[in-house]
């Protein structure tokens, strides 16, 4: 099954400084269709002008995975953690029991991020924040995970949640497969290109999610740069 669900049908707001395009609902956006897709609770679509963000704000009992697509964002929380995560990097903040942070585009050029929420394995627990690059080049033709809370996955950046966050760069006519299995849950969004999986077109920005398919096969109509979320 895949539903494909295009940019053009998103909910969200513009604010002036933020221009944000939500996949499930999210703030003042509330569809009884998206609410989530297993774990995946939010996919949010930012564009957040220069100099610009988000003041000092608290979370709880939520994984969130930022994926930087332009620009670059800075974060700074209550542990005392700061930090600068630029266009192809990502980072993750495990709220656990509870953690107050801001976040920013610092930069004197507009920032364009995916933000990923999902929900924890278990509540409460230590907070936590981490950043990591992932060059692009080394996710070329083939998807490289980039946050985990699955066994094996050392490399990537820890979630404390049965997902993964992977992503691949793909030139046009290049396939890459990811194997989901069953009972799992995939949400996939190209943050620039097209692709295609089953005969469908997926284009830049559109979200797809997919379930009962034991592979994913993505082939690139365009040089593509894609985000993949797999969740129980």
């Amino acid at each position: 099954m895949i539903d494909i669900r295009r940019c053009s049908t998103l909910g969200g707001a513009n604010h002036g400084w933020l221009d944000a395009k939500h996949h499930f609902s999210f703030a003042g956006y509330h569809d009884e269709t998206r609410m989530n897709w297993g774990d995946l609770r939010v996919w949010n679509d930012d564009t957040i002008a220069p100099r610009t963000g988000f003041p000092p704000h608290p979370h709880r009992d939520m994984e969130i995975i930022t994926y930087v697509r332009e620009g670059a964002f800075s974060h700074q929380d209550n542990l005392g953690n700061r930090g600068r995560t630029e266009a192809g990097d990502v980072q993750v903040m495990s709220a656990g029991s509870g953690i107050q942070h801001s976040e920013y585009n610092l930069e004197d050029v507009t920032t364009r991020i995916f933000q990923i929420w999902i929900q924890p394995s278990q509540r409460g627990g230590q907070p936590s924040w981490g950043a990591k690059p992932f060059p692009k080049d080394d996710r070329a033709g083939q998807f490289v995970t980039l946050a985990s809370g699955i066994a094996g996955d050392e490399d990537a950046l820890p979630i404390r949640a049965d997902a993964r966050v992977v992503g691949a760069t793909l030139r046009a006519g290049e396939t890459a497969d990811y194997p989901l299995g069953a009972g799992r849950f995939a949400y996939l969004v190209p943050a620039t290109g097209a692709i295609e999986i089953d005969g469908e077109r997926i284009d830049a920005r559109d979200g797809a999610a997919i379930r009962d398919l034991d592979v994913v096969r993505i082939t690139a109509l365009e040089d593509s740069e894609v985000v993949l979320v797999d969740a129980a």
